[in-house]
């Protein structure tokens, strides 16, 4: 499946215009329930503690705010996703994909990919998605992403909008309903693109969704798959080389002993290890 952004950055505009596309979305968050940052009193003053000179305010950061989702995969606007990305992502890339038996043909799964350049959110559809398994994805994007037309592509292209910072819990919700209905959800456990090619620590927040929606229904049987993107420039062009390696998926309900804490940990652990496999680095 391929993402639609906005003309101004879709990848036939990039073709025609040599001009990069914008990200699609950003799609790692933290689930942390203490992610929602504390308000702390203003501390009082009095005349002896004021200061004489008054001290600069930093701005406040107005995050947006997720009250309800709307997405869906469109019947007719997917098919024609996908056959564009079978189309141009081959004719753009030179891409090798490896570990597609990997892939679970049925049931929740959680795909957890690198994050390494903007074209990552095409590439994953492309080497796992509705030609490969008969199954369309669903991603967390961020919600600086969901605006004007982009916002509603994405909307239809099975994307719902999530704040990074705030995870707000009508998005957490939905990520595990989303599981509960034995869905594939894509979430980029680093949080950020690194075009370095290093696998940095992973975010704890793919985890602890994991957790809880097998918590919600012990037969849900989610895996999660670890992907790991390597290109041959920082900043894909015409021509790049694209390798796609798919892991083993690891059992979530396996991971289901002791504090939610500590099994959030050892499985954020054991999908970096992976991952580090995957991409021949150090464990």
């Amino acid at each position: 499946m391929v993402l639609l952004s906005p003309w101004k950055s879709h990848p036939l505009s990039d073709l025609l215009r040599s001009r990069p596309p914008a990200p699609l979305a950003k799609l790692a968050i933290e689930t942390e329930a203490n992610a929602a940052a504390e308000v702390q009193p203003a501390p009082s003053l009095d005349e002896s503690s004021s200061p004489a000179i008054c001290q600069p305010v930093e701005p406040q950061i107005i995050e947006p705010q997720i009250t309800a989702i709307n997405s869906r995969v469109s019947s007719w606007l997917t098919p024609i996703a996908y056959g564009l990305g079978a189309v141009v992502l081959p004719t753009y890339f030179r891409i090798q994909v490896t570990g597609q038996e990997n892939l679970p043909q049925e049931g929740a799964v959680i795909l957890a990919p690198t994050h390494r350049a903007r074209w990552d959110s095409l590439l994953v559809p492309y080497a796992v998605g509705r030609f490969v398994t008969g199954r369309d994805l669903r991603f967390m994007v961020s919600a600086n992403e969901m605006a004007g037309f982009q916002g509603w592509l994405i909307q239809r292209l099975g994307g719902f909008p999530v704040n990074p910072r705030r995870p707000a819990i009508a998005s957490l919700r939905y990520g595990v309903e989303i599981l509960q209905n034995r869905e594939m959800l894509v979430i980029y456990p680093e949080g950020n693109i690194f075009r370095d090619q290093k696998l940095r620590s992973l975010k704890p927040g793919l985890a602890r969704m994991a957790l809880q929606a097998e918590a919600s229904k012990p037969d849900l049987g989610i895996k999660v798959v670890p992907i790991h993107l390597e290109y041959s420039q920082p900043f894909p062009k015409w021509g790049c080389k694209v390798n796609i390696a798919i892991g083993k998926p690891l059992e979530v309900q396996s991971y289901r002993q002791g504090s939610v804490k500590q099994s959030a940990q050892h499985l954020t652990e054991d999908l970096e290890t992976a991952l580090r496999q995957l991409g021949g680095q150090p464990v």
